[in-house]
């Protein structure tokens, strides 16, 4: 390797101390606080989509986070996320079966969330649930509807 290679590694420290190299993003962190949960049966499921193909279905999430349910409020943190947009959907898997369950294959039967908390009628759109996490992480309040 010539010197003067040599030189221009030694001064890449430098020149990112002095904001003349772009650092590499660190992963950020996202706290989700999840509300209103009614009992202490069975778990909290947090599910975290990064992308609106597959919303709503847990094999299909970026990652998956089951919590024990304490009644009041829950909380889970997702690690190592890049920046960027996501949306999450929450549910109290009351009697543990590991799914939400539904009335007439439609109607939640137990409590679920999403991010952003918004009104919805008929099937929950990733772009209703959707946010932005930045790169130095963020918090979410997530309230659950029974």
């Amino acid at each position: 390797m010539p010197i003067t290679t040599i030189k221009h590694f030694r001064a890449l420290p430098l020149l990112a101390a002095l904001g003349l190299l772009p650092l590499t993003a660190q992963p950020a962190d996202l706290e989700v606080a999840v509300t209103g949960v009614r009992s202490t049966d069975g778990q909290v499921k947090l599910m975290l989509f990064d992308h609106a193909d597959g919303f709503r279905k847990e094999d299909k999430a970026r990652q998956v986070l089951a919590v024990p349910a304490v009644a009041g409020e829950v909380r889970g943190v997702f690690h190592g996320l890049p920046a960027g947009q996501y949306a999450i959907l929450v549910y109290h898997d009351e009697n543990g079966n590991g799914k939400l369950d539904l009335r007439l294959g439609m109607f939640p039967k137990e409590g679920y969330g999403l991010s952003n908390n918004p009104k919805v009628m008929g099937p929950p759109a990733f772009k209703d649930s959707a946010f932005d996490v930045p790169e130095n992480g963020t918090r979410l309040n997530i309230h659950l509807s029974y």
